[in-house]
């Protein structure tokens, strides 16, 4: 089955679907940086680093561009065929820009041209374009309640009517995922919109079903995802170095099945007082276990957060190596989690590697879909495909 991913950041969607068979024909990311680092994991695939206007306004001109850069003609012809039977669209644009054009939106139009939707308009302008039988729209479970659920409600309505598509619009199945379901060691919630043609599919159901079959466990841990990188503290570690503990988990196993060198395995350096205050706190405590606890100025709650080993992790944010952040910190070592402790809760392999300098792949881990949740809505998917 063909895809293309929109918004794609690093990859966490089109990681989980290639996993699953699918093939990623082409991927469109704004960011220069985090589109490199998606090329350079994905070589398969079309990167457009276009903004998505450019890309729904300008498609074919758009694609030729870009493949004009690839040496092979036979590659190019194929990609060509394959961009004519386009089976998944999956992707969701930032919710920051949705709005509504007024307190209420009678018209489908109203919403569409409203200029503050333009990200979510292009999303549905390449979605008409190619009009697969199935899309997959991700977004913030916050979505769900924005301008009293009118935003979403506009969203699947607009998806679901006739008029905007050849023949019929998509069935509309809406639900709130936590991807410990699919065996994420995260407690990271997601909306998902999946959109079927000709088919009617209960997503929460059919992943319960998947990962039952699978015997995909709901509770992997801490523990379970990192505790063989345990060794490293503030300042140490280096780009690219070697494992130096056994696998001591099944997840740990999997993770480490493609690849003999360790990426990404480095410490944040903290300063002198910052370590000091991580000293104090045990698993499970934040700073208001710190004795200067009313001197912490950080807006969130679990600010200096420690991690515990035998539970799942919090939401991976863009900023898990900031201890003032969340509950980042290591639940032993003093100091926050490296980016590939990160991507191992994300639930990354560990041959995925993340380039660029701090700040991008910060954003490239944190701002992800977790490939084993992409992994089991593709499988889902594949169900009605067969």
């Amino acid at each position: 089955m063909n895809v293309i991913d929109l918004f794609s950041g690093v990859g966490g969607l089109s990681s989980g679907f290639k996993k699953a068979g699918y093939d990623i024909i082409l991927a469109n990311e704004i960011d220069p940086m985090i589109a490199e680092s998606y090329r350079k994991n994905h070589p398969e695939t079309l990167m457009i680093n276009r903004d998505i206007k450019y890309l729904a306004d300008n498609f074919k001109e758009c694609i030729e561009e870009n493949l004009a850069l690839i040496d092979d003609p036979e590659r190019r012809d194929e990609i060509r065929s394959k961009l004519s039977s386009i089976d998944v669209i999956i992707g969701g644009p930032p919710c920051q820009g949705f709005s509504m054009a007024g307190a209420r939106i009678r018209k489908t139009n109203e919403f569409i041209e409203d200029p503050r939707n333009f990200l979510f308009k292009y999303y549905f302008k390449l979605l008409q374009i190619f009009e697969p039988e199935f899309f997959v729209f991700e977004n913030v479970p916050g979505l769900v309640n924005l301008k009293n659920g009118d935003i979403l409600n506009e969203i699947t309505k607009i998806f679901s009517d006739a008029s905007e598509f050849s023949g019929h619009g998509y069935n509309i199945e809406t639900k709130i995922i936590d991807s410990t379901i699919a065996g994420v060691p995260q407690k990271r919630k997601r909306l998902i919109i999946l959109g079927s043609k000709t088919h009617k599919i209960d997503i929460l159901a059919d992943l319960k079903e998947f990962t039952e079959a699978r015997k995909i466990p709901d509770d992997v841990t801490v523990s379970d995802a990192i505790s063989d990188l345990n060794y490293l503290e503030s300042g140490d570690g280096e780009f690219i170095s070697e494992y130096k503990s056994p696998t001591l988990k099944k997840y740990q196993i999997a993770r480490r099945t493609k690849t003999e060198n360790l990426y990404n395995h480095v410490a944040p350096l903290h300063a002198e007082k910052t370590i000091a205050r991580i000293a104090e706190i045990k698993q499970g405590e934040n700073y208001r276990n710190l004795k200067d606890h009313e001197s912490i100025k950080s807006v969130h709650s679990g600010s200096y957060g420690r991690l515990e080993w035998n539970k799942s992790s919090p939401t991976i944010t863009t900023r898990f190596d900031t201890p003032s952040a969340g509950r980042v910190i290591h639940p032993e070592l003093n100091r926050s989690l490296t980016p590939r402790e990160a991507a191992r809760i994300q639930s990354f392999d560990d041959d995925f590697v993340f380039y660029g300098n701090k700040s991008s792949i910060g954003k490239q881990i944190g701002n992800a879909v977790p490939p084993l949740l992409a992994e089991a809505i593709a499988n889902v998917i594949l169900k009605y495909q067969r």
